[in-house]
């Protein structure tokens, strides 16, 4: 009896470490590539990487993510640029200063190594349902999506000639 209550305060304590991640701001961010004027590509980053990562492999049903970025963190290297990507023309970061990822399911993948992540995503006060493949390594969760700026009304005035409707988006989660 002794040995059976030791095994299900070890199992207890491990659940725990594998479920509660704490995101480690400084190093986790999403950077993101998006067309530009159909002859060049535009590489930028978002970073303030904030929220609650509960993921054991072992037990999805129980995984979740819960993850918020500041949108006045975009960055592209040209301050101009950034500028009018914070407007209201964009992202409008006064009005909506989060972009927010919910999670509502964690399932494995047919990819061997990836898991894919479907939640809910809301930019720019428009949440639309997304799945986010991703791989976990290390502490590391890294996935990647493809996000359609008209479908959140991003740049809604900005036709597709000057820059693209569809970024590709990278996140990168570090946590403890």
């Amino acid at each position: 009896m002794k040995n059976y209550m030791l095994g299900i305060v070890a199992l207890l304590f491990v659940a725990t470490i594998l479920g509660n991640q704490k995101i480690d701001t400084k190093k986790s961010g999403v950077t993101f590539e998006i067309g530009n004027m159909k002859i060049k590509t535009v590489e930028g980053s978002f970073n303030g990487m904030k929220g609650d990562v509960n993921f054991n492999p072992d037990d999805l049903k129980n995984s979740s993510f819960e993850v918020t970025i500041d949108a006045s963190s975009v960055d592209t290297g040209n301050e101009k640029r950034d500028t009018h990507l914070k407007n209201e023309d964009f992202f409008d970061v006064e009005k909506y200063p989060t972009i927010k990822f919910k999670s509502y399911a964690v399932v494995r993948s047919k990819k061997e190594g990836y898991h894919i992540a479907k939640g809910k995503l809301t930019i720019h006060g428009i949440t639309k349902d997304v799945k986010i493949p991703f791989t976990y390594k290390d502490n590391i969760f890294e996935g990647t999506l493809k996000v359609k700026r008209f479908d959140y009304n991003v740049g809604k005035d900005m036709n597709t000639m000057m820059v693209s409707n569809e970024a590709i988006v990278k996140i990168t989660c570090i946590t403890d």
